[in-house]
């Protein structure tokens, strides 16, 4: 249940919780602390910060009619404002929608329509002139005249208040068959996984600040909680992504930062290191996860930069909650099975637990791999208005994570295959049914087959195996043009493999096992 904007309180079976009263609490008790910086320039503190976001409370109200529980796209580069505005929506007791700004519009109008959206902000404004928004949505741009106008006016004192389970985060994650699914992350979901972190990954100073070379849509995001919790600083790169020069000099000016990093980036960090000398200098933690981590990178990386490291496993419907490797473990060379356990994703984090099982549900025992189940707090309210899909993957309580993997005798939890042949190329989930649908609208397209092969810098790279329909003959530009045209630029082919037949079990399924063994091969 929701409650209206400036009125209205919880009833008597409700636990009253929303993630801004954070901001709230911390603007009250360190009003002048640096909150926000843009590079080395300070943006905000948390007096201004919080000011900010309830005047863009209420200024979504008054201005677009959006009210508790109507949901709003956040469609932006990293910057400053996206902390302003996100805490503007929950102040409000309405519901962030944070999208990758790497999608196409097509893409992006899918999720506007989807979640019923009644505003979308943007950095450029012109979404609509690009693809087909819901004739009920409305686009404004950072920085606007629009933009400008949601701070016009003060706002409410205090956020909204919320039920712990109504929801603040829609996180769209795809699949493999349909359309992408909205996960429904509750208030209660997002202080739960700040708990976590704030046990298991890193305990978070004032004097801390986290940088955000990472999308902010996504994990890097959502670890801004507890830094707003404990007063701490929040940096946004000038360069608004990850540049491994610019990360190293701001580590260096703040001191203490951590940051979440993709495999990928790690790597970067690491010849940044080579060529100029930097050693990790300012970097209190580095978060790593996302994607598979290759034994030699991180070895080199805390040869490099020395015990920093903190792995984490998790997935949108339990967000960077499933399992966690603290640094002493990812560092240690003392215990006798330190290898295998540096390869694995560690233990079930505080408020998560895990199970095992077969096909049939049963639970398997230490060594034995199977479906990797997680039960939690931090668990997803469920998928937005897909109550079909929700059943399929909870069920009696428990997430079904679709990845597999196996647990030792001490609760270490390895991954030894991703279910539903999720790609992750630097660190970005790219599920190859988008990529197929596309390459199969093409006229000559008989079958297609989307497969990811090791790549030594984006850790997996999209490649599109393609059979020609009779005589037709297919030509790459051909079907990169068709890609462009339909799906953000990070989820292209790579390279284009052509075959005459794709090889099928006796079912036809097309063995994507035995394509990824040949071309490896090859």
């Amino acid at each position: 249940m929701y409650h209206a904007i400036f009125t209205g309180s919880p009833s008597t079976n409700e636990l009253p919780m929303n993630i801004a009263s954070w901001l709230h609490s911390t603007a009250r008790t360190r009003p002048d602390a640096p909150a926000i910086f843009s590079g080395e320039r300070l943006h905000a503190d948390y007096a201004t910060f919080a000011r900010r976001s309830a005047a863009i409370a209420a200024g979504l109200h008054a201005r677009h009619g959006i009210a508790a529980g109507d949901r709003v796209v956040v469609f932006l580069k990293n910057c400053p404002e996206y902390l302003e505005l996100l805490y503007g929506i929950w102040w409000l007791g309405a519901v962030a929608v944070p999208a990758n700004a790497k999608l196409h519009p097509a893409e992006i109008a899918y999720i506007a329509e989807d979640s019923g959206a009644r505003l979308l902000v943007s950095d450029t404004g012109k979404l609509r002139s690009e693809s087909e928004l819901p004739a009920n949505c409305t686009e404004i741009a950072l920085g606007s005249p629009s933009w400008d106008a949601l701070h016009a006016s003060g706002g409410p004192e205090k956020p909204a208040e919320t039920d712990a389970h109504d929801t603040a985060w829609i996180f769209y994650t795809s699949g493999t068959t349909g359309r992408p699914k909205g996960v429904m992350l509750t208030h209660r979901n997002l202080m739960m996984m700040s708990l976590c972190y704030a046990i298991d990954v890193d305990q978070v100073s004032h004097t801390h600040t986290i940088l955000y070379p990472a999308p902010m849509s996504h994990g890097g995001g959502l670890y801004n909680f507890p830094y707003v919790r404990a007063g701490a600083s929040h940096c946004v790169p000038v360069s608004r992504g990850f540049d491994a020069g610019e990360i190293a000099a701001l580590s260096r000016h703040f001191g203490e930062t951590a940051y979440f990093a993709a495999p990928t980036m790690v790597r970067r960090q690491i010849d940044e290191a080579q060529r100029s000398g930097y050693h990790g200098e300012g970097i209190r933690t580095v978060v790593y996860g996302g994607g598979p981590m290759y034994g030699p990178d991180i070895d080199e990386a805390l040869a490099v930069f020395g015990p920093r490291f903190v792995q984490i496993y998790g997935q949108g419907e339990s967000p960077m909650t499933i399992s966690v490797l603290p640094r002493d473990v990812v560092a240690d060379t003392s215990h006798p099975n330190w290898r295998k356990r540096r390869d694995s994703v560690g233990v079930a984090q505080a408020c998560i637990e895990l199970r095992i099982v077969d096909s049939e549900g049963n639970d398997l025992p230490p060594g034995r791999s199977g479906e990797i189940l997680v039960r939690g707090d931090t668990v997803m309210r469920g998928y937005w208005r897909n109550e079909e899909a929700t059943a399929k993957t909870i069920v009696d309580g428990w997430l079904h994570t679709g990845d597999i993997g196996h647990l030792d005798e001490d609760g270490f939890l390895t991954l030894t295959d991703r279910s539903k042949d999720v790609i992750i190329s630097g660190g970005t989930n790219i599920y190859p049914r988008e990529v197929e649908d596309v390459l199969i609208s093409h006229p000559g397209v008989a079958e297609a087959a989307v497969i990811g092969l090791p790549d030594p810098e984006w850790g997996e790279i999209v490649v599109a195996v393609v059979a020609a329909r009779g005589d037709a003959i297919l030509h790459e530009d051909e079907l990169e043009a068709l890609c462009r045209s339909r799906i953000a630029s990070f989820k292209k082919p790579r390279r284009y493999v052509f075959l005459d037949e794709l090889p099928k079990n006796a079912y036809g399924k097309i063995l994507k096992r035995e394509l990824r063994a040949q071309l490896e091969q090859k």
